[in-house]
């Protein structure tokens, strides 16, 4: 492997991209524009309730009970609940939960005795729906200090904000469009390229150069780190100048950018092998990418949506990609990203076998 013929490889692609103006449109504007529309939204909510978890210390008793029965009747939130035996910092953090309500195991009896209790619940305030989970809370806390007492307040929410870095909605989009960057601009690109090389024998005439496949391929990689680098480096600027965005930066990003790269790269590589046609690379692109571009966080938490979606997204690779991005620059849980990391690394060499497998340098 020649270091002379990858980067005459890399010359030559960079010059055909630039000349590209959808590719430079996509891949540089588009997200910018992605972030000044969801910005000046804001955050809004596309359910008629929103999620709310609880941990439950206090068991089966009575009050625990109507206190739950009293947040269902809000028909404001869902309620989901956290096992008693995780610690909730870490599960908030982990799943990135954005409203979490803890329930003390001596809520009963405190309150039996006349006693005040403190409710810790864990949240974003700058999250719509975080919000509406805090005025269901407030509500139902507000119900019961009347029905208990009548005169003074026994039960008082204590808000934690969650361990986040992000104060903002823009915040939590920046990371999902960072990932969005690096599945869609190899995807589409890798594919077709694929698929038209094919058409037009342009491999077979590759074959016949000093160029090898493997100096072609690494060249792909080298070209499309630099441009998500670039494209990653404007999200933040854009997001930190128009929006005054807070997210942590440090070096565990680049893992998370070589791998998200060398994922796609090598996916669209295989998705324009097989493909019979260009229209056909187009058709499984499409396919490959646009469930991952919705399912996995891109947008809005996976936590908004039902069981079954969320069981889906975890199936979805850019899911890891995006998920490992988020516990960097919003939560900074290190231990998640790391597994995340390891998740994606795996995807990643499976996708670059299969890649190997079905491109050939010379076609049938």
């Amino acid at each position: 492997m020649k270091v002379k013929n990858i980067l005459a490889d890399l010359k030559v692609y960079g010059k055909s991209f630039a000349r590209s103006r959808e590719g430079l449109f996509f891949t540089f504007v588009f997200p910018i524009v992605l972030i000044a529309i969801f910005g000046a939204i804001f955050s809004g909510n596309g359910g008629s309730t929103v999620p709310l978890y609880v941990q439950n210390m206090n068991g089966g008793a009575p009050a625990a009970q109507q206190l739950l029965a009293g947040l269902n009747s809000t028909h404001l939130v869902t309620i989901h609940m956290i096992p008693g035996s995780v610690n909730v910092t870490a599960y908030v953090s982990e799943h990135s939960i954005t409203a979490a309500l803890v329930i003390p195991s001596n809520f009963s009896s405190v309150i039996g005795g006349g006693g005040s209790v403190y409710l810790p619940f864990y949240n974003n305030p700058t999250v719509t729906s975080s919000q509406i989970a805090g005025q269901a809370i407030g509500a139902v806390v507000q119900q019961f200090n009347l029905n208990i007492s009548q005169a003074h307040n026994v039960i008082f929410v204590r808000p934690y904000a969650n361990s986040v870095v992000a104060k903002g909605y823009v915040d939590f989009l920046i990371p999902g469009l960072i990932g969005f960057t690096i599945l869609t601009t190899p995807m589409f690109s890798v594919t077709f390229i694929v698929s038209s090389y094919k058409k037009d024998k342009i491999f077979r005439q590759l074959s016949l150069t000093p160029l090898t496949r493997g100096e072609w391929l690494l060249s792909k990689f080298l070209w499309y780190i630099i441009i998500s680098g670039l494209s990653a480096a404007l999200m933040i600027g854009f997001g930190v100048f128009a929006f005054n965005a807070r997210v942590s930066l440090d070096l565990f990003l680049v893992p998370f950018i070589l791998i998200g790269v060398f994922m796609f790269v090598s996916l669209g590589t295989f998705a324009g092998a097989i493909a019979k046609t260009e229209e056909g690379a187009a058709v499984i692109g499409n396919i490959i990418t646009f469930p991952m571009m919705f399912l996995s966080g891109t947008f809005f938490p996976i936590s908004i949506m039902p069981n079954w979606l969320q069981s889906i997204a975890h199936f979805l690779p850019l899911y890891y990609v995006i998920d490992g991005l988020n516990a960097v620059m919003v939560y900074t849980n290190y231990a998640a990203a790391y597994a995340d990391m390891v998740i994606s690394f795996i995807i990643s060499a499976a996708f670059f076998v299969l890649a190997m497998l079905t491109f050939s340098w010379k076609e049938s």
